[in-house]
């Protein structure tokens, strides 16, 4: 419990300090959103009063912590471009976006462990060197790349679904048929990376006294693989795979450009464009948090896994 205590404490500070960093970092940009929103009837006076109005006349941590209690509340601010409560606008999209980089984990996970296990098994194998290239250029192909590859082939050529036409998400079966060939795009260099780590792992694993010991004992190789070394293989792919979720976000908000998917990507550029300070706080805390939360589970996961971490988080 004090491990799993600590691991959510630095989350809770972590995400703090995100936030206002993130809060300090885009009220520091050059421009004033004021100024942008008025556009051509800008005047020294009408600036300051709508500057008045949106509260950015008062101290920066005034102005944070006035943002900080309404977002625990659930009040995001109201966009200074669209006039809109900052969750009405963005929920949705965050809703789309959180769904396609899970989509994208969720692939990543279930075929890169398998793999990455049967790849060590038959290492040094006439498909090792086959593997090892085929591996090298998922890595180095673009997921955007590889995403405009998918629609031209599967929505333009074989009409398998139609490219900008995203039902939406009340249309769950057609919007995760729509979603999976843009988390495919997103997961296949992620695939080839975590494959070739857990191959390695496992092969370093493997060389170890306590696996020497059992296969003389007369175990199976392959059974001393999956109940031995697999555990003790999965505790830093476990981690890499929380360290990548960062990748898996940035690359949902390019692909969805791509496909033409209405998630947080367009908002976000856009946002910053018009200084619309409340829309782009909201979205980088919330992909922060997704990011931070993943970091956390894998250190939680990892605990349960190896028992020696969990002991020396709470020494």
């Amino acid at each position: 419990m004090k491990y799993a205590a600590k691991r959510l404490l630095t989350l809770i500070l972590t995400m703090l300090v995100v936030s206002f960093l993130a809060f300090a970092a885009f009220s520091l940009i050059s421009g004033n959103a004021a100024e942008i929103m008025l556009g051509t009837q800008a005047t020294p006076e009408r600036v300051a009063a709508l500057e008045h109005e949106l509260g950015l006349d008062r101290p920066l941590l005034v102005r944070y912590g006035a943002w900080l209690a309404g977002f625990f509340t659930g009040d995001l601010g109201v966009s200074y471009s669209y006039r809109q409560p900052v969750w009405e606008l963005i929920g949705p999209k965050t809703a789309v976006t959180l769904w396609l980089s899970l989509l994208s984990f969720l692939l990543i996970v279930l075929v890169s462990i398998p793999l990455g296990v049967v790849c060590a098994r038959y290492a040094g194998g006439a498909l090792d060197g086959a593997h090892t290239a085929f591996n090298q250029f998922c890595m180095a192909v673009p997921s955007f790349f590889t995403g405009i590859l998918l629609s031209w082939l599967f929505g333009i050529v074989l009409h398998w679904f139609t490219p900008g036409a995203f039902p939406g998400l009340a249309r769950f079966g057609s919007a995760v048929k729509y979603l999976l060939f843009a988390a495919v795009a997103i997961a296949i260099p992620r695939i080839a990376m975590t494959v070739r780590m857990l191959r390695s792992t496992i092969l370093s694993e493997m060389q170890k006294d306590y696996v020497r010991t059992a296969i003389s004992r007369g175990n199976d190789r392959s059974g001393v693989l999956v109940r031995h070394v697999l555990k003790n293989a999965l505790v830093p792919v476990v981690t890499f795979l929380a360290q990548t979720m960062a990748e898996i976000v940035a690359g949902s908000i390019v692909v969805e450009q791509v496909f033409g998917i209405p998630g947080l990507g367009r908002m976000l550029v856009v946002s910053i464009a018009n200084r619309d300070y409340p829309v782009v706080q909201a979205i980088v805390v919330i992909l922060a948090f997704w990011v931070v939360l993943s970091g956390t589970a894998a250190d939680l996961i990892n605990g349960r896994i190896d028992p020696r971490l969990r002991l020396g988080g709470e020494t």
